[in-house]
């Protein structure tokens, strides 16, 4: 994904925030993707992101099929209507949800989505947000070390929560919510821009 521009070093817009948690979901979904082994490692390049070396994939489906869907949660950012992001791995067999990965969305206090209206825009340092997400990938990374082995052949895919008056696009639908019946959850980090927070988790299912 292209480079986030900001205009002054402490100076976080509605649109700039948007921007940064979108490119944040990219690299973070594609850390899963690969810790997790959904796709074999082959199928994924390596680049610098947040002084961390990252794994995106190569595989030009699932890239339009991510850069389509979070250029759409960027929107809905802007607009102040997306609630949380859910990547679900599946069993491709028997279609059971073998882990949930929640990133839940909120509004730091004074910003909405009038915020862009009105001109307002977060204070804090482009570096210490980076910290922060980098932080957040390291933990995700960290997760392989406890999480079940997947031992079967997975699938992903993404859920989107948002409020009722948002605009949704005709091609999207409405999904189950994919719980995970007898499942472990374990909170991760959290960051913020300062204009938006991003709570973290994982759930992940046990045995009977």
């Amino acid at each position: 994904m292209a480079g986030t521009k900001i205009e002054s070093k402490n100076c976080i817009t509605l649109k700039g925030s948007a921007q940064l948690v979108s490119e944040f979901f990219y690299y973070g979904i594609n850390s899963i993707l690969y810790q997790r082994g959904v796709y074999p490692p082959e199928s994924f390049t390596y680049k610098q992101q947040y002084g961390l070396t990252l794994f995106t994939t190569t595989d030009d489906k699932v890239k339009e099929y991510l850069e389509n869907v979070l250029a759409q949660i960027k929107d809905w950012l802007e607009a102040g209507h997306v609630q949380s992001l859910v990547l679900v791995v599946t069993n491709v067999d028997n279609k059971e949800v073998l882990e949930r990965w929640s990133f839940n969305i909120q509004h730091e206090a004074g910003f909405g989505p009038q915020s862009a209206k009105e001109s307002k825009v977060g204070n804090k340092d482009l570096k210490t947000i980076q910290k922060e997400m980098r932080d957040v990938i390291r933990q995700i990374t960290a997760c392989v070390t406890f999480l079940p082995l997947l031992d079967c052949v997975c699938a992903f895919d993404l859920l989107v929560y948002t409020n009722q008056n948002a605009d949704v696009p005709d091609k999207w639908g409405e999904s189950a919510p994919c719980f995970i019946s007898n499942s472990q959850e374990v909170r991760l980090k959290s960051f913020s821009t300062s204009v938006h927070k991003v709570d973290a988790c994982v759930s992940y299912k046990i045995d009977d």
